[in-house]
């Protein structure tokens, strides 16, 4: 027992030492401070209509219509019956967020590590490069928790999958099927995607060496087995999987029917986003070096330059107070690459840099390759647009690569791949003490391109303008000051570039130092660790403050509740009948926080009301907007005063047309919206004949009951008519019940539900009852209670293996 304790204390020391340092750099929520994350706060906005309703009746609902005019919830948190993966995962999240993630980036790290065969020392310096990587901190600043939570299981994936390449099959199979689960449990299947990139470089690494070696039975046992672990993580996360997988189709990363655009051009029709989007955020070639020197293109589009800089020398210089001054210093819009917005650089550290190429010259075999394979992968990717021929063949021919936005984002792989080949060139170094020379050489190798790299961007900075793509609006904003303000900001950015460069510089050179001294037995492997992890972290931990530190934690009630109602929106929560907002002040997911609305934030919206609200509602279409039932438009005055202008012909929640119209095509069902009075007419390309009806007085339906996933309403005619309901279509899930009867509704009006309703007094119901949850959560359990009994087959299998090595 005793042998056991002392052969984990370390594990459980370094695991200690993890959960403090997650605490130290969060360190406001020792006190109940929370963090504010923009992306959070507008989550909370669009998902409160369901928190609301979990609240108030214990059930979940898997509709809001709170946002967009109403969309599945299955991306906006949803909960589903069996998840248990996803109550393991609030386990091993046990801190507060953030701290929780960066503790994630840690101990999965140290486990790929460990798994590598590495000592736990270097594992834990490794964990430290990996977790403090200036990206993975910043998108915990911005509220991309999802993103966060995939990465931070992509190197326990990585561990299963090696511990089955190195014949621990049963170790292996049962960590490749938790990691997979947790890590499709994050829900952010773009990392996951890039995820299994890397995973296909290293295994194309490891087939050619069991062909190499004669090992092919071998490496497709392995494959069998990971294939079986995969099929099971994704039983795990059936419900999320499947129901994902269903709304994707009619979202906008589905295929759309339409050929044309809203300002009536051609438009190319893919089954995935398109180019133009996908490409958006394009890596430069310079800032390539941004990996290496934080702020060579100016760090973000926020930086805070403070006093001593030339743009609050500017801002006093117009009249500014000190205090105004310093106030307008903080957002000073630096960055001056190719990106739209840049809120912070990739920086993967100075340090950690030197060691990679260290390692390049000191590693050996297929860890490297698949290692640099991914390096090389993730960077020449994230040029998007820049290296257009790479990006266009991957978006044309590789599956699903077109599904996804943000090529940038994939940067994740060399941000993981890149500390392993740092450590793995430490662990050849301590490794191997007789081959001083040959580490000698490779040290000078390694220092002279890394510390050359700096020195030849100081030599050569006046080669660059430090002229930003935004430069032009910032001339025109500031008007006669406008040339004065850029100037500021160009030498603001040149002050930027030197002092950085000379600050990598530097930190080359120390570690440089600390390698020299260890190869002439100056110093001992353990203080040349322990001189690493200072430098790693001062170098890594100083650039991550500069964007996310302790101003960004707010109060728990700011938080849990970020808008506040103006006097537009009290007024309007007074009317305690049904209707839908269009708020044309503000963006984002605020009106979704206080009323059904037409606006919100989501990055994959349904996909006919995207077009629909291009086509028309940002075009403020009355009659888009009447059939709508927006009932209230927030706007403002001169002034800035918001107030609620009040829609007197908004159509209501539904209403009987007098003509039913069926045309050709999308394009023409689009088209017609525009001058169509919907409030008589409708018309569609579903399997309906086009039919006239008789509508008089006397012919009512009104609305009874109103929820998230169910409707209820009456209606009163005296003859055969066709009804159009102001909610928005969706057949996977949505149901149409007539006097208890299940009836067929259709999509007419491009969006909205339609119905025939026999003449007479009639109940209607619409329950929101999604198969493909019921379906989902029996494979979940299924899988579930399967897993459990492999989980107890494999722990007797392993402990009869080490009974019978006993007695051998």
């Amino acid at each position: 027992m005793a042998l056991s304790l002392k052969k984990f204390l370390p594990h459980i020391l370094i695991i200690f030492g993890f959960i403090a340092l997650s605490l130290a750099y969060f360190n406001p929520v020792l006190s109940g401070k929370q963090i504010f994350q923009s992306d959070i706060m507008h989550y909370i906005g669009m998902s409160k209509q369901q928190t609301d309703f979990r609240a108030a009746t214990g059930e979940e609902t898997y509709w809001t219509n709170s946002a967009f005019g109403g969309m599945p919830t299955y991306q906006l948190g949803a909960k589903y019956p069996h998840n248990y993966i996803k109550e393991l995962d609030s386990v091993l999240r046990f801190l507060p967020r953030p701290a929780d993630y960066l503790f994630l980036y840690f101990i999965g790290f140290y486990i790929l590590l460990l798994t590598l065969k590495v000592d736990f020392k270097l594992a834990a310096l490794g964990a430290l490069a990996f977790g403090f990587s200036t990206y993975l901190i910043i998108i915990l600043g911005v509220g991309h928790n999802s993103k966060a939570h995939a990465i931070a299981y992509m190197p326990l994936v990585l561990s299963g999958i090696l511990l089955v390449f190195q014949k621990k099959y049963i170790p292996g199979f049962l960590l490749t099927t938790v990691a997979m689960a947790l890590e499709l449990s994050a829900n952010h299947y773009q990392m996951t995607y890039y995820l299994l990139l890397l995973v296909l470089i290293l295994g194309a690494v490891y087939l050619f060496e069991a062909y190499r070696n004669k090992q092919l039975p071998h490496f497709f046992k392995s494959v069998g087995i990971m294939v079986i672990a995969v099929i099971l993580a994704i039983g795990l996360n059936a419900t999320n999987i499947m129901a994902t997988q269903e709304y994707v189709k009619e979202s906008t990363r589905g295929k759309s029917e339409l050929t044309i655009n809203s300002d009536g051009s051609p438009k190319e029709v893919t089954s995935g986003l398109d180019k133009d989007y996908i490409t958006e955020y394009s890596y430069g070639f310079l800032e390539t070096f941004n990996l290496f020197i934080p702020r060579l293109l100016g760090g973000g589009n926020g930086e805070d330059v403070g006093k001593d800089s030339e743009t609050y020398k500017f801002f006093t210089s117009v009249g500014a107070s000190p205090i105004e001054a310093l106030r307008e210093v903080k957002r000073t819009p630096t960055y001056w690459g190719s990106q739209p917005i840049v809120e912070a650089p990739a920086y993967v550290g100075a340090v950690v840099l030197f060691l990679f190429v260290f390692g390049l010259f000191m590693v050996k075999g297929p860890t490297k390759w698949w290692l640099v394979g991914g390096v090389i992968m993730s960077l020449l990717l994230s040029y998007g647009k820049n290296l257009g021929f790479l990006t266009n063949f991957f978006i044309d021919y590789v599956p699903m690569y077109n599904k996804f936005r943000a090529v940038t984002s994939i940067q994740v792989i060399l941000e993981l791949c890149i500390p392993v080949l740092a450590i793995f060139g430490l662990v050849e170094l301590f490794k191997n003490p007789e081959k001083g020379s040959e580490q000698l050489k490779a040290l000078k190798i390694a220092a002279g391109i890394s510390g050359g790299v700096a020195v030849l961007f100081l030599l050569f900075k006046g080669s660059f303008d430090f002229v930003g793509a935004n430069d032009g609006y910032y001339r025109q904003a500031y008007g006669e000051y406008g040339q004065s303000f850029v100037d500021a900001l160009k030498a603001d950015r040149k002050s930027m570039f030197t002092y950085d460069s000379i600050r990598t510089l530097l930190l080359v050179l120390f570690s440089a130092s600390g390698i020299w001294l260890f190869l002439n037995k100056k110093v001992t492997q353990n203080m040349l660790i322990i001189g690493l992890a200072v430098l790693i972290l001062f170098d890594l931990v100083s650039v991550d403050r500069r964007y996310v530190n302790n101003e960004n934690f707010v109060s728990a009630l700011q938080v849990s509740k970020p808008f506040q109602a103006n006097q537009a929106d009290l007024e309007i929560m007074k009317d305690d009948s049904h209707f839908r907002v269009f708020d044309v002040v503000s963006s984002g997911a605020r009106a979704s926080y206080f009323h059904n609305s037409l606006t919100g934030y989501h990055a994959a919206k349904m996909g006919r009301y995207n077009e629909l609200f291009d086509f028309y509602i940002v075009k403020n279409n009355m009659n888009v907007l009447n059939m709508l039932n927006t009932k209230y438009v927030i706007a403002d005055d001169d002034k800035g005063n918001v107030f609620p202008y009040v829609n007197q012909d908004a159509n209501g929640n539904a209403w009987f047309v007098s003509s039913l119209e069926k045309v050709n095509s999308a394009n023409d069902e689009m088209m017609a919206l525009d001058s169509l009075n919907t409030r008589i007419k409708a018309v569609t390309t579903q399997e309906l004949a086009s039919s006239n009806f008789n509508v008089d007085s006397l012919s009512t339906i009104d609305i009874l009951d109103y929820k998230p996933n169910y409707l209820k309403y009456n209606s009163n005619n005296n003859h055969d008519g066709f009804a159009v309901f102001s909610e928005l279509y969706y057949a996977n899930g949505w149901n149409a019940y007539i006097d208890g009867q299940l009836s067929p509704h259709y999509r007419v009006d491009y969006v909205l539900r339609g119905m025939p309703i026999p003449k007479g007094q009639h109940t209607i119901e619409f329950k929101f009852e999604p198969h493909v949850v019921k379906t989902g959560s029996t494979i979940a359990l299924a899988s579930s209670i399967l897993f459990g009994l492999l989980i107890l087959g494999g722990i007797a299998v392993m402990r009869k293996q080490k009974f019978d090595k006993l007695e051998d």
